[in-house]
């Protein structure tokens, strides 16, 4: 997945922002659904994932990444072994104050986002996407741990203290004018509601009724799936559409699909922001773009 041009953002560096107990309880309301956080075997769910995350995820991102001495990995902005070892417990662990100082340190070191989200977070979202789909764990465990990875990134971003975060975590999910395949949108939006955002589904909606949608009401990013390589062309005149008439100026736009998935590099070619895996990493993904838009200072087209 990767960033487009024609968004023309200029983000401004993260803002620095106190983790207090007040911001680490408003952390655990905005990026889950009450139904979930509520749950009483919580604490049971996150010492299994932190194993899972352990001994299935943290082992094949230490072979992908192939680092070498710490201070050379360092030096180069990537994560260190050290970094990608202890992600299991700072993903996973009960303690969001010492995930918090993880994420901090790593921007305070230098880490770019987009390095913490390609090369830590967003693999770590997909393998947990891909153990769910095997049945090695749940949808209440998969929530539980993209909902922390999409804290992370929003402290390493500085928007968790955004005033108005929650009243932005709008969606719009749709599929391509002409996809008759249903699911992947409605997996989309059932992890994405899991993870706290509001979403608003457009089924079967045409070009137009996707257009007017983002231009009457205000969303952070728009979500599209594509089914078939014959409805590409409606698809680029879909997000055309989108970014010419969408209420947010800087709507992030993130496709997904059979297509996408054996070609990610297709996404910016057809004018997206950003493709997904799977479901679970789109939840990911629409933070990230979320992120992006609150540090571009994005402001409304109308009005």
């Amino acid at each position: 997945m990767g960033g487009n041009n024609s968004m023309a953002l200029t983000v401004r560096s993260p803002r620095e922002s106190t983790i207090d107990g007040q911001m680490l309880r408003r952390l655990e309301i905005n990026f889950m659904a009450p139904e979930i956080r509520n749950r009483d075997d919580i604490a049971v769910r996150h010492h299994r994932l932190a194993q899972m995350v352990s001994t299935e995820i943290v082992p094949r991102l230490l072979r992908l990444h192939l680092v070498g001495e710490a201070d050379d990995a360092t030096a180069m902005g990537h994560p260190t072994e050290a970094d990608i070892s202890g992600l299991a417990e700072i993903v996973m662990g009960d303690d969001l104050g010492a995930s918090a100082s993880y994420v901090s340190g790593l921007r305070d070191r230098g880490l770019a986002m987009e390095t913490l989200f390609v090369e830590l977070l967003e693999p770590t979202a997909r393998a947990l996407g891909a153990m769910w789909d095997r049945d090695e764990c749940d949808f209440i465990d998969v929530t539980l741990g993209v909902a922390r990875l999409q804290k992370l990134l929003a402290i390493f971003n500085a928007t968790h203290a955004e005033p108005s975060l929650d009243a932005r975590r709008q969606v719009l999910m749709a599929m391509t004018p002409g996809d008759q395949h249903h699911f992947g949108a409605a997996m989309v939006s059932k992890f994405l509601r899991a993870g706290g955002w509001s979403v608003h589904d457009e089924p079967d909606a045409t070009i137009e009724a996707i257009a007017a949608e983002v231009e009457t009401n205000w969303y952070a990013v728009a979500g599209l799936t594509l089914g078939a390589t014959r409805q590409i062309e409606a698809l680029v005149a879909t997000i055309a559409a989108i970014r010419a008439r969408s209420q947010n100026a800087a709507i992030g736009v993130m496709v997904g699909g059979p297509l996408f998935t054996a070609n990610p590099d297709l996404a910016r070619e057809i004018g997206a922001d950003a493709t997904a895996a799977n479901a679970p990493a789109a939840v990911l993904v629409a933070q990230k773009l979320l992120d992006i838009g609150i540090l571009s200072n994005w402001a409304p087209r109308h009005g």
